[in-house]
């Protein structure tokens, strides 16, 4: 056996580190499905605990804001503590606010829960992600393992409403958060058993000013536009953005004086890493700001139960499945970033395809045109995540997981953002214009605001009046989300050429192997993204 041989043998993962997986899937499924369950429970969680429509928002909201806020400060405390105890520390937290949760007797009791487990859970994926890249040091076996990953969480989206509606009509809403036990319990038992401690040990101490900076960066940036897509431009939405951006322009100074910083800034020099982030960013920022109004479609304009509907986007979830589980595959032949590019355009036909939806007879087409969008987005996240997190040295995986997570929450929230703007610009303009002159005021708002509101108002009117109402309202809704969607392949086509064009010098897996097995490569495990990483101006690895 040759050298290069016995160097490839010995970083390939054995049996453990693919059980140390299955284990890592675990909280990556139970996440997803977290994430889309307990829009499900509103209704009920309403009518039990009575929040005011303030506080059901920020029930709702306070997970998506603390996930945000606190992933940079939980990937690199993983660097420095060690990723497999901060996955378990944030196991157990992450339980207990999900029993919390479940048992909340008042709308701020279930507030202050949800917040602990976006703290908590901002513990998890990036630990779960850094794991997988100290574990799978070998460039093949890292692929698929990232393909298993994003399948599984994939899965969570895709069975989360299903199971979510199942439990709402047999049990009671907290039990959509009692799922986390099981699995955080057995997480706690199997993970000292699976899974390897990684830590850097040489990190320095962690920048308490960095923490504090990046949290005041973060939260108002994503608070702020959240709140320009429900409410449009305002004093509170463009003063919030702008506090968030000032605080940003501070932190990223105190990191270029640190020694050791809270975020490794060099990292973007590498034109793969910054490449792959922003499509990832952008990519799946359209995917899940159009997943929105998609899943409103099924329910307000086909008039879909949850559950329902959820059947309806399993054949979405599906295509994904098989599509990241082919990638890895497909990527040993041909360069990534034509593998990412090429299926981003399959996404742009599937994005074209919901233009051309109606809302008397548009299922069909959009169940096919979203079948194809995530068909297209496969490639991106498993090579994408690749990309940017095999770009980092072994010591800074952590940091660099939490950056493409920060990137993900960052992307969907600027995904709702702009395009419910145009759903809901368009809708009000095409509502306006059909409302009847003898509609109360107060209940020609309710129609004009949205199209939940313009189908209670249906409701209340009954008759053909509530029907001519109902209609047009769906029309203008579909109307904006045609609009949307429209947009969102234009820039997903731009995303495609700016793949292929800046990730052109990445070699296909095969290549990368043969590469990294010359003399002149001294990369050692990240040499798995392949020798033109490497050469990348201001190479990660060198980033100390």
């Amino acid at each position: 056996m040759t050298t290069e041989s016995q160097a490839s043998a010995e970083l390939r993962a054995g049996p453990r580190e693919w059980l140390g997986l299955f284990v890592l899937t675990l909280p990556t499924i139970l996440l997803a499905l977290d994430a889309t369950v307990l829009n499900l429970a509103v209704p009920s969680i309403s009518a039990d605990l009575k929040p005011s429509s303030t506080q059901l928002l920020w029930s709702v909201d306070i997970y998506g804001f603390m996930i945000a806020g606190f992933l940079v400060t939980m990937g690199t405390l993983g660097d420095r503590i060690g990723r497999r105890k901060l996955l378990m520390i944030g196991a157990l937290g992450f339980g207990i606010a999900s029993i919390i949760a479940a048992k909340a007797t008042s709308p701020e009791m279930l507030i202050a829960a949800r917040a602990l487990l976006g703290i908590t859970g901002a513990t998890l994926m990036p630990s779960t992600l850094a794991l997988i890249s100290n574990m799978f040091q070998d460039a093949r076996q890292r692929g698929v393992a990232i393909s298993v990953w994003v399948t599984c969480f994939s899965v969570g989206i895709a069975v989360g409403p299903v199971l979510g509606g199942a439990l709402l009509e047999w049990f009671w809403w907290g039990s959509v958060f009692l799922l986390a036990v099981p699995v955080m319990v057995v997480l706690l038992i199997v993970t000292p058993i699976l899974l390897p401690e990684y830590k850097d040990p040489d990190a320095g101490r962690l920048d308490l000013a960095s923490v504090v900076l990046s949290l005041v960066t973060v939260l108002p940036v994503i608070y702020g536009i959240k709140r320009l897509a429900e409410h449009g431009p305002g004093v509170v939405a463009i003063g919030t953005l702008l506090v968030g951006l000032l605080f940003g322009v501070a932190f990223v100074l105190r990191q270029r004086k640190l020694a050791d910083p809270l975020l490794d800034l060099s990292l973007f020099s590498n034109r793969a890493f910054s490449t792959a982030l922003l499509v990832l960013t952008l990519g799946l920022g359209l995917m899940g700001g159009l997943y929105l109004f998609i899943t409103q479609y099924l329910q307000l304009v086909e008039g879909l139960t949850p559950m329902k509907a959820g059947l309806w986007l399993l054949p979405a979830a599906g295509a994904l499945i098989i599509a990241s589980s082919l990638t890895p595959a497909v990527a040993q032949r041909i360069r990534p970033g034509y593998v990412v590019g090429g299926s981003l355009f399959l996404s742009v036909l599937g994005y074209v395809l919901i233009t051309l939806a109606d809302s008397t007879g548009g299922l069909p087409l959009l169940v096919i045109g979203f079948v194809l969008i995530y068909t297209g987005i496969s490639p991106m996240m498993v090579l994408g995540t690749d990309l940017v997190v095999g770009s980092a040295p072994p010591e800074r995986a952590g940091s660099a997981a939490a950056m493409s997570e920060t990137g993900m929450e960052f992307g969907i929230a600027l995904g709702i953002a702009g395009l419910g703007s145009v759903v809901t610009a368009v809708y009000r303009e095409d509502i306006g214009a059909a409302l009847s002159s003898d509609l109360p005021a107060s209940a020609a708002d309710t129609a004009r605001d949205t199209l939940a509101g313009a189908d209670a108002v249906a409701g209340e009117l009954g008759g053909p009046a509530g029907a001519e109402l109902l209609d047009a309202a769906r029309e203008a809704f579909t109307s904006g989300l045609n609009l949307a969607s429209g947009i969102a392949a234009v820039i997903v086509a731009g995303l495609a050429i700016a793949a292929i064009v800046l990730l052109r010098h990445v070699p296909a897996g095969k290549d990368a192997e043969e590469e990294a097995a010359g003399p002149d490569e001294t990369d050692g495990p990240n040499a798995a993204t392949g020798a033109a990483l490497a050469n990348e101006p201001a190479a990660a690895g060198d980033s100390r």
